[in-house]
């Protein structure tokens, strides 16, 4: 703990949030009590004004001397996983299978130790917005925030990750693309059921199924590790008939996440997919429905903003590691960031600390501080 930026109460507060919002976890669109928690703590420990937005809330920052230079935003999200707890903590998930593990608890817990700094520093001469997301993972929170931040006229906008693989609390940030553009996509084929003993009399969709997955095994190339450019079509789900030896099934589906560095890149491999999944249902007379799922667009910072947090990292005296390649997972930080300038940088877990989405994850507390003291930074100007 940084006795610079915090004091002991108030670090004992923070942690106290992290481990608290870590045995609640709530999942994406159902942050009720995840969202009445941050606003309590910020409501208590700061005079910083809190607005309700449904599923999601904002605290605002104004200081009493201003320097005419537009709002500036820092963006936060809440929602945990449909994951079982594996590891054996004192502040373990008490939601059955739904634990925090993506780290969303440490965001939203670095973001609340932010609105602790904002009253007590002087340098700060513009409202600051600090915008409490809802539903990240399923990509259905970030496009009304973004909405809201061009509304409000913010000028800059920045977020976080917490990310394994680099050294602990080393920053990391990209110029242009840093996230990948993705959307989640099933086909339904519906013939008709028949006996086992009889298919003939029926119409079974598990040949077209078989073909478009092999057709979208196909259409890809294979990514190797070292590519310069993403294009992913991923199989995620497959499922016709059963175990019932009676019965030749009559409907069943496959579904495919759709990844792609370009968002054009992605709309042209969607329109292939759907092409070719028309056709075999109409040569087989099965019908179809597709479904979309989880979209995410791309996120692509602004280069100005991207050279602001490394003189952040910089002025603070933290590592500056290197990101050579954008990160696959998706973002809906990406809505932000096409109507306003800011970036998404990272801080490093720890070389070995378990990646996000693992099982045996959970967020690092000795990088708490670190994106909290970034942001403070960034709000300096």
């Amino acid at each position: 703990m940084d006795t610079t930026f915090f004091s002991p109460s108030d670090w004992e507060a923070v942690l106290t949030l992290r481990h608290t919002l870590h045995a609640h976890p709530e999942l994406s669109g159902q942050e009720t009590e995840t969202k009445k928690r941050l606003m309590d703590f910020i409501q208590q420990h700061t005079h910083l004004k809190v607005v309700d937005r449904g599923r999601w809330f904002y605290a605002l920052y104004e200081p009493k001397e201003q320097n005419g230079q537009p709002p500036i935003g820092f963006r936060a999200d809440m929602d945990a996983l449909p994951m079982p707890e594996a590891r054996d903590l004192p502040y373990g998930s008490t939601a059955g299978c739904v634990a925090h593990k993506c780290g969303h608890d440490g965001h939203s817990s670095a973001l609340a130790a932010l609105a602790l700094l904002l009253e007590k520093d002087e340098n700060i001469l513009r409202p600051v917005y600090l915008i409490f997301q809802s539903a990240e993972e399923t990509g259905k929170g970030g496009k009304s925030c973004a909405d809201f931040v061009e509304a409000a006229g913010l000028g800059e906008v920045y977020a976080f990750h917490n990310l394994s693989g680099y050294p602990e609390n080393a920053v990391m940030v990209r110029d242009g693309l840093t996230q990948c553009a993705s959307k989640g996509l099933t086909f339904r084929l519906v013939g008709k059921r028949a006996h086992a003993g009889t298919p003939e009399q029926g119409n079974s969709p598990a040949p077209a199924l078989a073909k478009l997955t092999l057709f979208a095994r196909d259409l890809v190339p294979k990514t190797s590790a070292d590519s310069d450019k993403t294009l992913l079509l991923t199989l995620v789900g497959l499922n016709v008939g059963g175990k019932d030896f009676g019965i030749a099934p009559g409907e069943g589906e496959v579904s495919f996440t759709l990844r792609a560095d370009e968002e054009d890149d992605l709309a042209a491999l969607e329109r292939q997919l759907r092409h070719e999944a028309a056709r075999l249902a109409e040569a087989d007379g099965l019908q179809l429905t597709v479904t979309e799922a989880d979209p995410f667009p791309a996120t692509v910072n602004h280069k100005a903003c991207a050279e602001k947090v490394r003189q952040a990292a910089r002025d603070l005296g933290l590592q500056l590691a290197p990101m050579e390649k954008p990160w696959r997972p998706s973002e809906d930080f990406g809505w932000y960031l096409k109507v306003c300038p800011g970036a998404m940088f990272y801080v490093g877990n720890g070389e070995t600390w378990p990646a996000p989405h693992h099982p045996q994850y959970d967020f690092n507390d000795r990088i708490l501080a670190t994106p909290a003291k970034v942001f403070l930074r960034l709000a300096e100007g």
